[in-house]
């Protein structure tokens, strides 16, 4: 299959802080694949670098075969860009934002005509498009503004962090869309910092502090990590991570809600043991079993081996 992006070495630095270091992956035309990370990964930056609003520092990046160092124009013609703040016009309509964006995007009036309504449909804001955008509910607002970023049928589109603060109802509603678009070739390039959902991705890079700590299949990842995972539930989860990453050294240590995840690379932990670390403090345990590791784990783990310590 044909690249749709590609970076090589993508560096950049605000001044003396490094947002970005030697960023090097591929995407396929057709593909959907995550950028994966924390707040103040540089997720955000690599967008921009790939929309061709900021410049790399060093390293290049292409899109659709166009370089965002040279062909800036060009790469902008052919991508819908979606920041985390996308810019809907609150005092217009949702028919009027869409028409709106045709002008930017230099739509024809004709291509639009039918543009317009299978957008409407496809996203299912049909009955809402004399609705004042300022009204909308936040999934709403979203599927409008994914709608906009369509209105001049991109072959790839860049999504940042596009699910951020939508309700689980209407993050789902807006995967299915995504999943959809998936059948017309377009090349979908994701965002996010909610780990559950690297799941949906074909492919996903795991990134902090501007650094690639992972790249595959979400398989391929999750075997980053051989063995298991101990799931512990207590009765003072936060207090009982503290007492198992001291008592429990060379293992990481995560809360995944109300239950605590420990493991170690490639070593199998005691069941017995972390029970006993933890009664000891005088923490009482409600169960404790041995379960695959999820994705999450494995951030957790590649990022305490790179830190040089337990996560």
């Amino acid at each position: 299959m044909a690249e749709a992006i590609r970076t090589e070495g993508l560096r950049r630095a605000f001044g003396g802080a490094v947002a970005v270091e030697g960023l090097t992956i591929s995407v396929e035309e057709g593909e959907i694949f995550g950028l994966v990370g924390p707040d103040g990964a540089g997720k955000t930056t690599v967008m921009r670098l790939l929309a061709g609003i900021l410049d790399p520092t060093d390293g290049d990046a292409w899109v659709m075969g166009r370089s965002v160092r040279g062909e800036t124009r060009a790469v902008q013609r052919g991508i819908g860009y979606m920041s985390q703040r996308f810019g809907l016009y609150p005092d217009l309509t949702v028919g009027e934002n869409l028409r709106f964006y045709a002008d930017l995007y230099g739509v024809s009036r004709r291509e639009r005509e039918g543009k317009v309504p299978e957008l409407l449909a496809f996203s299912g804001l049909g009955p809402f498009q004399r609705r004042l955008a300022g009204n909308l509910s936040g999934g709403m607002k979203q599927k409008l503004g994914l709608s906009c970023a369509l209105v001049h049928t991109p072959g790839v589109l860049l999504l940042d962090e596009p699910t951020n603060g939508v309700d689980p109802v209407s993050r789902r509603e807006f995967w299915n869309i995504l999943y959809r678009l998936l059948k017309e070739k377009v090349t979908i390039f994701v965002s996010t910092a909610y780990l559950d959902e690297a799941e949906r991705f074909q492919r996903l890079a795991l990134l902090h502090e501007g650094r690639l700590l992972a790249l595959g299949t979400p398989d391929d990842v999750r075997r980053l990590y051989p063995g298991t995972i101990l799931e512990i539930r207590c009765a003072d989860p936060r207090r009982g991570r503290a007492v198992l990453r001291e008592g429990l050294p060379g293992a990481s240590v995560g809360l995944f809600g109300d239950r605590i995840h420990a493991g170690a690379r490639g070593v199998s932990l005691s069941a017995d043991a972390a029970g006993k670390v933890l009664a000891d403090a005088g923490i009482p345990v409600l169960g404790i079993r041995a379960v695959p590791p999820g994705l999450e784990d494995v951030f957790v783990s590649v990022l305490a081996a790179g830190e040089g310590g337990a996560g």
